[in-house]
């Protein structure tokens, strides 16, 4: 690398499957003023991507090519108004550093992610979504500026009434329309730090779209968890919450109770030992079924308390499949992808199943939209695991749906282009100087 370089050649820069193993040329600055002189790195020659704590699963958080710019130190908060929820603050805040800030002050993200480990300008550049979308829709609804700096050094601010062409296209836009500097965010009142939830175990598909049905209305958040194993295929456990107003404003800890600082051997995850954990899981839920009250932390995170869980399947990483289909076709669907993995034998236990709402996002490539979503964890087998995959596309294809582009790292050009019909609209505003591998796989 040239000796006047900012950035180092890593191996250690990977995505959070874990599978994409290529070097990346990577600087971490701490101060804004530290960036125009990166876009001029003899390193970013190429192109360049801003990327923050890398828990998209796949290559879009990847430039194999160019360099990245890890913006984690850049997590500086620049205003809090403690009585409208408004918070700006630099994009390498975390949303952990958000919580930790807000809610003794009796405020929340408006949605959020499984993990609260997620950059503020992750969180934007993928328009992540929550328990809560059919009353709150994505993050992107609730952005109401950020700053953005352009591959050529022009800085602007953009709102959904200034620079709103390309506002829209960095909600969702996968860190391509330039380096997302700050973000201010609308933030939701609560109040305590705690949700009254409701626990109810599931016999079928069936029961899960009544729960899904008759919960809508009444419960803020609501989400499955499902059992793809042959044995169990349809059974689930539903659960649905509402913040209370009893208990205090204790935010979280960061301290993981548990570590996995090693990779487990590859055959740990199989059918047989998913499928015992699979019965498990159902039948303790199904003894603790009724009310209880937890914590945020509890409810909304409970894998962030395994620091690197990730590593449970193995050197070789994981694939992840999200996809999300239409009301129209949801019910039949959601059966043949069930089907499909019950059939295919491989073992998935993080098995999320919930609904979207009809709550538009302001992105041109927001994942979210009316319908369904399964999201699934395969260990990564080869090409037994991308057969399956391929598969569980097709029928996605077929039911007019799309798939999650942080949580795949191998959709095909078509799948990709039938998931997002306005991409030609997003490639006009993408920055020349902002690449990744994912898009070059899409746009080539």
């Amino acid at each position: 690398m040239n000796a006047a370089s900012r950035f180092v050649e890593r191996g250690d820069v990977l995505s959070w499957g874990r599978v994409v193993r290529r070097p990346q040329r990577l600087a971490r600055p701490h101060f804004a003023d530290e960036l125009p002189a990166l876009l001029d790195d003899p390193a970013a020659t190429d192109s360049l991507l801003a990327i923050g704590l890398r828990r998209s699963y796949g290559d879009s958080g990847l430039n194999s090519e160019g360099a990245v710019i890890d913006m984690t130190g850049l997590d500086h908060f620049i205003a809090f108004d403690a009585g409208t929820g408004l918070l700006r603050a630099e994009a390498g805040v975390s949303l952990s550093q958000v919580l930790q800030l807000v809610v003794p002050k009796g405020w929340f993200l408006p949605t959020t992610p499984g993990t609260r480990f997620v950059t503020l300008g992750g969180a934007v550049a993928n328009d992540v979504h929550g328990k809560n979308h059919h009353r709150a829709g994505s993050m992107g609804c609730h952005v109401t500026r950020l700053g953005l700096l352009r591959g050529d050094g022009e800085r602007l601010e953009l709102s959904p009434e200034e620079n709103a062409g390309l506002f829209a296209a960095t909600i969702g836009g996968l860190g391509l329309t330039g380096v997302i500097e700050w973000v201010e965010l609308k933030l939701a009142k609560i109040g305590s730090a705690f949700l009254d939830v409701e626990i109810i175990p599931y016999g079928s598909l069936d029961e899960f779209w009544a729960l899904a049905e008759e919960s809508t209305e009444r419960f803020e958040h609501t989400v499955a968890w499902a059992d793809c194993m042959p044995a169990g295929r349809g059974r689930g456990v539903f659960s649905r919450a509402n913040w209370t107003y009893e208990g205090d404003y204790k935010a979280h800890g960061d301290r993981a109770w548990k570590n996995m600082p090693v990779d487990l051997p590859g055959f740990t995850l199989n059918k047989l030992s998913v499928s015992a954990f699979n019965e498990f899981y159902f039948r303790a839920h199904r003894w603790k079924a009724g009310r209880v009250r937890q914590h945020y932390s509890v409810f909304f995170y409970p894998l962030d308390a395994i620091h690197n869980w990730n590593r449970l399947y193995g050197k070789r990483g994981m694939l992840q499949f999200q996809c999300v289909v239409p009301w129209a076709s949801a019910r039949p669907a959601m059966d043949a992808l069930m089907a499909a993995i019950a059939q295919s034998g491989q073992a998935s236990f993080l098995t999320v199943l919930k609904t979207f709402g009809d709550i538009a996002s302001p992105g041109l490539m927001s994942f979210p939209r009316p319908g369904a979503t399964l999201a699934l964890d395969f260990p990564n087998r080869g090409e037994e695991t991308l057969a399956l995959m391929g598969r569980l596309d097709a029928i996605t294809r077929e039911a007019g749906g799309a798939l999650y582009p942080a949580k795949d790292g191998r959709m095909s050009r078509e799948m990709f282009r039938l998931s997002f019909p306005r991409w030609e609209e997003f490639a006009q505003a993408k920055d020349p100087k902002m690449n990744s591998d994912f898009w070059r796989r899409m746009a080539a």
